[in-house]
């Protein structure tokens, strides 16, 4: 039966009811559930404009068209989405036999809308779309440690991992871009003959899907239904110096102290974990960090600012375990301890979802972290290992690690954003492991996680930080030289450091960090000192060679300060990525869009990383742009539309200027 009620389409048979509204120009959000009523959360997305759609019902059909979208239900329930020229961007796969005229009835009994019961009252939800093109491209869904950035052809697990950030938004080719709108763990199958969507536990099927003519006009369109980054403030634009872990102020001022001397461009500098007596005392141990506003004084007037690392983690000893437990604001577990994690302590997670313990958490961070002139949060998801998942509207049994990262990027972000905010601190930045869709407008800046020193790694951080910025997360960086191993006298981790070097400097945030071999000696025996420090990890670090390298980099990466801050203007504006897929810039140069192992650095730099060992000569491809690119490293010229052949020794990078 169809109706019409206001501005949606209804379809309802049975005990299920299907809706399709505008939300956005061109853009259609549908929904359908079989619980009794359809739930009013929206998710990722944000209340639409006014939009007038135009809705055509008969006896065999029914139609919703918004501007260049259109949708058509059959008189048995089965949805197709199109442009405004005609053509199929969506259908969805059913193979039954209620209506046998249709050229795809089948005897399977495959439903496109699959729901089935849960005990406890929820769904096991799968939505099967027809694979329309097996040339189609796909592109986003956040960020997955593989080298692929078409993403068609791949199985990707919907749940959140250390180094995993699903953000179920994808980009076809065909001219769409399709949201999963449920924040539930599952699994996206991008096959070459279905495509399909499941949720292991919720209450409706729900997803966005959007018309247009390039990838720009989709990412905009999804930036205006999610929301969009603050502005980037200034200490963004620069170089981040960070490492696993300094252990003691003395440490960490020396450090700035010799990045001045010599003269090397440095924004902020970054105080990683366990700088706290015990977790969740959201504090300075004052045993390694006596005088925190003397430090701060200094590094302002070194013009340095401060990172400093936040765990959502609280330890039984700390000194807020017993009032948190006594008003709710912890995790609870379905049966047993209540015990998160045992890294260091034993401890829980404090209960993001809940806007009360979102405020506590922020005091305390006011109080001895913002106060003293820190704006600027490591929001660390940390690693849970049980199974203490328990939140109202999910209930998994999967293990927390995936659990847990569903609902902190977002929620946990929150918590600092609505604090800064209401301090009139808006240009904010929240390092996070993990985020989902929307969690862009929250200020958060995604890291690729702890990830591998190796050349198989720095190769998936391309993919994966290209398929951020597809997926509507223009800020995001990477561990330059990667977090776990590299022993900076190796002279095989010293290429794959210049090499990451020189590609980090053209991304959206250059932070070098790592957790560097040999581990450093304990310094203590108190606090956070059994965590013990990585190697040294600054420039100089890596012996003379790779220092002049890197130090021509760092003032590179200086030298385009207003032109970054111009990109980040944009992502604030628009959504457009920082970092762009060739095929984003140039959408009618059919080489663009196999390329996968160049990008553009803004509209400007074609970039292309070195990203094997002893390479010392590349092949390039050159957009067609109706004119000239100009090597970064001399006057050389060269035509557009053209793979040519280029050297790339040690200390150089491939970099092309369009002019």
């Amino acid at each position: 039966m169809f109706a019409q009620q206001e501005n949606r389409l209804v379809f309802s048979f049975d005990a299920e009811q299907l809706w399709i509204e505008p939300w956005g120009p061109n853009a259609l959000r549908i929904r359908a559930t079989k619980m009794s009523a359809m739930p009013d959360t929206d998710w990722a997305l944000l209340p639409p404009g006014a939009c007038e759609p135009e809705i055509t019902i008969t006896d065999d059909s029914a139609t919703l068209a918004n501007g260049r979208i259109r949708a058509v239900v059959s008189k048995r329930g089965k949805l197709t989405v199109w442009n405004s020229t005609g053509k199929l961007l969506l259908e969805e796969y059913a193979r039954n036999r209620r209506d046998v005229t249709d050229p795809k009835c089948s005897a399977l009994e495959v439903e496109a809308r699959e729901f089935r019961p849960n005990v406890g009252g929820d769904y096991r939800l799968t939505a099967r779309f027809e694979s329309l093109d097996p040339k189609e491209k796909m592109y986003g869904m956040g960020q997955y440690q593989q080298p692929h950035l078409d993403i068609k052809g791949h199985q990707l697990e919907l749940a959140h991992r250390n180094s995993q950030a699903s953000v179920p938004f994808l980009v076809s080719s065909r001219g769409y871009g399709f949201l999963w709108n449920n924040p539930a763990i599952g699994n996206a199958i991008l096959g070459k003959n279905i495509i399909s969507f499941e949720a292991l536990s919720t209450k409706a099927l729900d997803y966005w899907v959007v018309a247009g003519d390039t990838p720009a006009q989709i990412v905009e369109a999804y930036a205006n239904a999610t929301g969009k980054v603050p502005m980037m403030p200034e200490y963004g634009l620069g170089f981040w110096q960070c490492k696993l872990r300094y252990q003691t102020q003395e440490e960490l001022l020396e450090v700035a102290r010799e990045y001045k001397r010599r003269k090397l461009p440095i924004d902020l500098i970054v105080i990683d974990f366990f700088h706290w007596p015990k977790q969740g005392d959201w504090k300075f141990d004052t045993t390694y960090w006596p005088d925190p506003d003397a430090m701060i004084a200094e590094l302002k007037s070194l013009n340095i600012e401060l990172m400093v690392s936040i765990w959502p983690t609280v330890d039984r000893d700390s000194e807020n375990f017993d009032e948190m437990l006594e008003k709710g604001y912890l995790i609870r577990s379905e049966r047993g301890v209540r015990t998160v994690m045992h890294f260091q302590g034993n401890t829980v997670h404090f209960d993001a979802t809940n806007p009360v313990s979102r405020d506590y958490v922020w005091s305390k961070a006011k109080q001895n972290y913002y106060s003293k002139g820190i704006k600027v949060f490591w929001l660390d998801e940390a690693e849970p290992e049980y199974d203490v998942y328990d939140f109202d509207n999910w209930r998994y049994h999967l293990g927390a690690n995936t659990a847990i990262g569903n609902i902190y990027p977002r929620e946990y972000s929150r918590a600092f954003y609505e604090g800064m905010t209401a301090e009139g601190q808006t240009n904010i930045v929240n390092l996070v492991r993990c985020a989902w869709a929307g969690s862009q407008k929250f200020g958060a800046l995604v890291w690729s996680g702890d990830i591998a020193s190796s050349w198989s790694s720095f190769r998936d951080q391309l993919a994966a930080g290209l398929n951020m910025g597809m997926s509507g997360l223009p800020w995001w960086t990477t561990d330059i030289g990667g977090f776990h191993g590299g022993d900076p006298n190796d002279a095989a981790f010293r290429e794959l450091m210049v090499r990451w070097f020189q590609w980090g400097t053209f991304c959206p945030v250059m932070r070098l960090h790592g957790d560097r071999e040999p581990k450093q000696p304990q310094h203590g025996t108190t606090g956070g000192a059994t965590c013990l420090s990585g190697a040294p990890n600054e420039v100089w670090s890596y012996g003379p060679e790779v220092y002049d390298i890197c130090k021509t980099y760092l003032h590179i990466r200086e030298d385009m300060r207003a032109y970054t801050r111009g990109l980040m203007r944009e992502a604030h504006d628009k959504g457009t990525p920082v970092i762009r897929t060739l095929f984003y810039e140039f959408p009618h140069d059919k080489m663009c869009w196999e390329v996968e192992e160049q990008y553009m650095y803004g509209d400007k730099y074609l970039c292309c990383p070195v990203l094997e060992p002893g390479q010392r000569r590349m092949e390039v491809y050159l957009p067609n742009i109706g004119g000239k690119w100009k090597s970064f490293w001399s006057e050389a010229m060269f035509s557009g539309g053209e793979t040519i052949e280029v050297d790339c020794p040690l200390d150089k990078m491939p970099i092309f200027v369009r002019r």
